[in-house]
């Protein structure tokens, strides 16, 4: 249609003829493109990519032909490129994460105070253990050192422990979506202000394009999903009328369902959207899957959801799997050296997926509130933060060894 030979068009497809002038006019009024999308070619940054990306493989041959497959082939060439700035940013993220555990100072000098917290009270421990006689005023200053130092000991391994399961500061290194989409919510303290005020919905596009903490695309598309579900619940549950009823009768989650005709997932995400300008502050929400990860978690002052690994799997949030669409209330105990108690609501939902045929979603929301008079709860359940630094002995659900030490 343009003139000219079979060759010389599969010459010009391999990349080893040139064409310009009235061949190139003519082949794009054929084609029935702009001439520019042919002059131009492919686009330079994704073949500057492409080159990089072989570079780094340490393939000359590909660095040559970057040009040429960016030109017959963009889609992969597109695919190539992301798939090597993923690569890219996995890299850093490795070397950020290991270089942190090698020279974070807050984790050398904890564990430094450990261990030498440890050394001292073995020392003295050892000292009354095989000395029969010693004399009296030594024997209360030992006891005494025993005692601060087991007491530092306690403070130091708890705060090493809190640190290590929150990964410290998340705004200095987060690896997942998830990770993102939960720092962002803690920058809003789980309260979207501008939807409580009235504000449109292209101001959510807004809002969450200009977080700094939403970094991925994967970490914006939660925040989407979560922001709509958000408008949701402050459409069926005003703000104004809800804060009346907290202020009224405190967080009961039974009343609000009856009061909006809500089921009661939309209520605990309402009460813990709402709770600080209710003034219950400590108010903490965790929501799971079917897989049991936790999928949301708000924590509530002394009762912190773990940021990596697993929760206890004696929470309330994993019993009410196995009991869909129960409503639960159970006054549970966080174990440790100084026991803390907590009131909690549970209620798990599940729905067909893709009609009748398909599996069942499940997911399972817990609202946890400070525990108030325990005298009509006989059964108070015991449960830690997880497996790792639980330090409950004989636990039959657990699940790994505890990297500190056990009580009863």
């Amino acid at each position: 249609m343009c003139g000219i030979s079979a060759s010389y068009l599969n010459l010009i497809e391999h990349n080893r003829r040139r064409i310009g002038g009235k061949l190139l006019v003519d082949i794009a009024r054929t084609l029935d493109v702009d001439v520019a999308a042919l002059s131009q070619g492919a686009d330079q940054a994704l073949i500057d990519e492409i080159r990089n990306a072989a570079e780094s493989a340490g393939i000359a041959e590909a660095v040559e032909k970057a040009e040429e497959l960016a030109g017959r082939f963009p889609d992969w060439a597109r695919v190539l490129a992301e798939q090597s700035r993923r690569v890219t940013e996995l890299e850093v993220a490795l070397e950020t994460l290991s270089d942190r555990l090698a020279h974070d100072p807050f984790l050398s000098a904890s564990l430094h105070d450990v261990l030498t917290t440890a050394a001292a009270i073995r020392s003295t421990s050892a000292i009354l253990a095989e000395e029969e006689d010693v004399d009296p005023a030594w024997q209360a200053r030992f006891h005494r050192n025993l005692y601060e130092d087991s007491r530092r000991l306690a403070d130091s391994s708890r705060a090493l422990a809190s640190y290590l399961d929150a990964a410290g500061d998340t705004s200095k290194i987060v690896l997942s979506p998830q990770e993102e989409f939960h720092a962002w919510l803690e920058e809003q303290a789980f309260h979207l202000a501008w939807v409580e005020e009235g504000a449109p919905d292209s101001e959510d596009h807004r809002q969450i394009a200009e977080a700094a903490a939403l970094g991925s695309a994967a970490a914006q598309s939660l925040a989407r999903a979560h922001v709509a579900q958000y408008r949701l619940d402050a459409g069926v549950m005003p703000k104004v009328r809800v804060l009346d009823i907290l202020h009224d009768a405190g967080p009961d989650p039974a009343r609000l369902s009856r009061e909006f005709s809500v089921d009661y997932p939309a209520v605990f995400r309402r009460i813990a959207a709402l709770a600080d300008a209710a003034g219950f502050p400590s108010v903490g929400l965790a929501v799971c899957d079917g897989s049991g990860t936790l999928i949301f978690r708000k924590s509530a002052e002394g009762f912190p959801t773990p940021l990596f690994g697993a929760a206890c799997p004696l929470w309330p949030l994993y019993q009410a799997l196995s009991r869909p669409h129960a409503p639960i209330r159970e006054v549970i105990e966080l174990v440790g050296r100084i026991p803390r108690r907590f009131e909690t609501f549970t209620f798990a939902d599940s729905r067909p997926h893709d009609g009748f045929d398909g599996p069942q979603i499940t997911r399972s929301h817990m609202l946890v509130l400070p525990a108030p008079d325990a005298g009509n709860h006989p059964r108070i359940s015991p449960v830690g933060t997880s497996c790792r630094i639980c330090p409950r002995t004989n636990c039959e659900a657990r699940r790994e060894p505890s990297v500190i030490g056990l009580v009863d």
